[in-house]
């Protein structure tokens, strides 16, 4: 239904538009839940499964018609029912009937409002800890090499405001990751509370892997240079040698790539036969960018059909799947990478409870299978959701990124699943001891997640307790889209 289509100050006509809204809604949801029936083992899972199919079937229609009709009967305007949609509609439909006189249906319990709220709470205290007097979003901690071998870290970090903690298998090895896992056990006894540790799987990583005929180079805007499956590709050009040699598949004529995060970007201009691509330079400093080895390689906008668990994967998941509490899963895009990471722990886990699993969301197509990935996992284990910004602002476009971790976290509100908020939080403040004006707002932004990641730092203990202090003062303010309006302390009238 369109904006044009929706009824305006008929207040008949719009209580038989949202009557008809939500038999179509009912419909929507019950054929999406038939065909996620066989992913949902755990029947906790299954309610917000069913409000996360209600939700999409609502987003698929245009509100916008029916917001400004309804607020001016002082009504819901449907901007907050993420986490009870049905409810959300039948109070909006009851309360239109009695103003009517044409309807009788009955409000629903406030236990349909509180309850998805309650469940979302309890699953980020499961997964996230917490101490009593946490703020309400929790803060996770990426821990450095040290903190295996400083025994005063752990407990310097967990004072600070540190609730978990995470650990990077792509750094370090299993003898260094116990000794992290036992300092941060050991932190949390003496502090009287549980630390969870979240372990990261280091998934695919599509990089530089070799360079030639670059010595003293930069390169510039307008400039030519090639990414090959060998260094004796395009004898006349610098050549970057790829990881990946599937990825030629996917660098038609026109195709942007960029290199370490955007430094350097470039685009597809020829493709000579073989597994080479002739790229020119669309972005960079004035000084120019070097290529080097091991610097990461993006394609943004393509769908890049590569697994998500690599063989290494494998290998720690032998340690992860015994000590983790959390499998954060990289690079993870499809149901089938879900299902894949699921079969490795079972095999692994015998006896006892899987981890939860984190989907770490970085690619277009994680965005688009993100629903279907939330019920693979969560029908099998407790998830949650990391906006991993970094990769997912190269991958979607910047411009992008501001809407869409707003829709990441609007539907995981639906799904109760908790959502980690992620990459260069308080960037200036972990490195430089200064958080900048930007930054302090974009973590204060993170209050509406259930969970704050924060990378390693030199002054990432001074970062938690700023963090921390922000937080809090959010929480005075905001739940999610809800503002609290507590009294005005800095005006007054006269």
């Amino acid at each position: 239904m369109s904006e044009q289509e929706h009824p305006g100050a008929d207040h008949a006509e719009l209580l038989d538009a949202l009557c008809k809204l939500d038999a179509e809604i009912a419909g929507a949801a019950k054929q999406a839940m038939a065909a996620w029936a066989p992913a949902l083992q755990r029947e906790e899972f299954r309610a917000s499964a069913g409000n996360m199919a209600a939700y999409l079937a609502l987003r698929q229609a245009d509100l916008r018609g029916f917001q400004r009709p309804l607020a001016a009967l002082g009504l819901s305007s449907l901007g907050r029912a993420e986490g009870h949609v049905r409810a959300s509609l039948a109070a909006v439909i009851a309360a239109l009937g009695r103003i009517t006189g044409g309807g009788t249906g009955d409000f629903p319990p406030s236990e349909a409002f509180d309850a998805p709220g309650e469940m979302l709470d309890a699953r980020r205290d499961a997964l996230f800890g917490g101490a009593a007097d946490s703020p309400e979003t929790r803060i996770l901690v990426t821990l450095p090499t040290e903190a295996a071998t400083d025994d005063g870290m752990l407990e310097r970090l967990v004072a600070a405001g540190a609730d978990c903690v995470r650990i990077n298998t792509a750094h370090d090895g299993p003898e260094v990751w116990a000794a992290m896992i036992a300092q941060t056990r050991a932190a949390g006894q003496a502090a009287g509370r549980r630390v969870p540790v979240s372990m990261d799987l280091a998934g695919p990583k599509i990089r530089i892997e070799a360079v030639a005929r670059v010595e003293g180079l930069r390169l510039k805007i307008g400039e030519r240079f090639a990414l090959a499956v060998d260094a004796g590709a395009a004898p006349d050009l610098p050549v970057a040698v790829l990881s990946h040699a599937e990825l030629f598949a996917h660098m038609p004529v026109g195709q942007p790539v960029w290199i370490n995060d955007g430094k350097l970007r470039a685009r597809v201009v020829e493709r000579p036969e073989g597994g080479c691509a002739i790229l020119a330079v669309t972005g960079a400093r004035a000084k120019g960018e070097k290529l080097k080895p091991e610097k990461g390689v993006n394609l943004p906008g393509a769908d890049l059909a590569i697994p998500a668990l690599t063989d290494d994967d494998r290998a720690v998941l032998d340690f992860v799947a015994g000590h983790a509490d959390i499998v954060s899963f990289s690079f993870v895009q499809t149901v089938e990478d879900v299902q894949a990471l699921l079969a490795e722990l079972h095999s692994r886990c015998e006896g006892r409870a899987l981890p939860a699993v984190m989907l770490k969301i970085e690619t277009p197509l994680a965005v688009r299978n993100l629903p279907q990935m939330i019920v693979a996992a969560g029908g099998q284990v407790p998830v949650a959701v990391m906006i991993a910004r970094g990769d997912l602002a190269v991958e979607i476009g910047f411009e992008r990124l501001s809407e869409m971790q707003e829709e990441i976290l609007w539907l995981c509100e639906a799904a109760q699943v908790p959502v980690v908020w992620a990459t260069q939080v308080l960037d200036g403040l972990l490195r430089d001891g200064q958080a900048s004006r930007a930054e302090t707002t974009d973590a204060a932004m993170g209050q509406r997640a259930e969970c704050v990641m924060l990378n390693k730092g030199q002054y990432l203990p001074e970062a938690v307790a700023f963090l921390r202090s922000v937080l809090g003062r959010m929480d005075r303010h905001q739940d999610k889209k809800f503002a609290h309006l507590g009294p005005l302390k800095t005006w007054r009238l006269p």
